[in-house]
């Protein structure tokens, strides 16, 4: 029986599970996932790395493999948002996501720009604020610490939400992130997750890549209505 050998935006690993369960429900087909950042992954399969589907964080990498003639087809699937994960401790009953971000005592951890689609847009959020409050982006991009999702980052235990084991192993005391892990990390008492409102929230949307035609089923599959509905349950939009 062939197996499907899928790279996977590591954001995805939560919902996949259950994703491939129905997709192998519905087309008898087994599959094989390894998960990491986006820009990464792009790059392995740019190296050479066998792959008949790859799941990425953002609409750029797999355009960037089809216009290389690495892909065949591509698609979007799903989409995701931001949030700000906090430290209880340091939050008080005034405090708002946009103020905690102001305060110069609190270590603020995100992903790495280009090699993270996380980054990425954790850089388009600090773009925004630029706009609103001149001054307040560029300070929050030197501030930021890029400690996840890069080459040479600090490995986040199999499990863990990069939002709390940072927090929880005293490397920062906020973090910005997906929304989709708010659902999940509500449920530590010692932290508090800040959604972020409209207009500075990012639309983080996720498409596939097709590599071989074998992919086709699973590309179909990813945009069905039981697809989002899973996707939906894990925290996507």
């Amino acid at each position: 029986m062939t197996t499907l050998h899928i790279l996977a935006a590591g954001s995805l690993r939560g919902v996949w599970p259950d994703l491939m369960t129905a997709f192998h429900h519905q087309s008898g087909l087994t599959t094989d996932t390894q998960f990491g950042p986006a820009g990464l992954l792009r790059q392995r399969i740019e190296q050479g790395e066998r792959c008949d589907l790859f799941a990425s964080a953002n609409l750029h990498h797999p355009a960037t493999l089809l216009q290389r003639g690495l892909a065949t087809d591509t698609g979007k699937f799903t989409a995701n948002s931001l949030c700000l994960t906090a430290r209880r401790d340091v939050v008080t009953k005034n405090s708002t996501w946009l103020s905690l971000l102001q305060r110069d005592d609190l270590r603020l951890a995100t992903s790495t720009p280009l090699s993270d689609p996380s980054g990425d847009y954790t850089w388009q959020l600090f773009g925004k604020i630029e706009q609103a409050y001149p001054g307040w982006g560029e300070r929050l991009k030197q501030r930021a610490r890029q400690l996840v999702g890069g080459i040479d980052s600090l490995a986040v235990p199999t499990g863990e939400l990069a939002a709390q084991w940072l927090i929880d192993q005293k490397h920062a005391d906020l973090f910005i992130g997906y929304a989709s892990y708010a659902p999940r990390l509500i449920h530590h008492s010692h932290l508090q997750v800040f959604l972020i409102p409209k207009p500075f929230n990012i639309q983080a949307e996720y498409a596939w890549a097709m590599l071989t035609h074998s992919a086709a089923p699973l590309a179909t599959f990813l945009s069905s209505a039981a697809a989002k509905t899973i996707l939906r349950q894990h925290g996507f939009t």
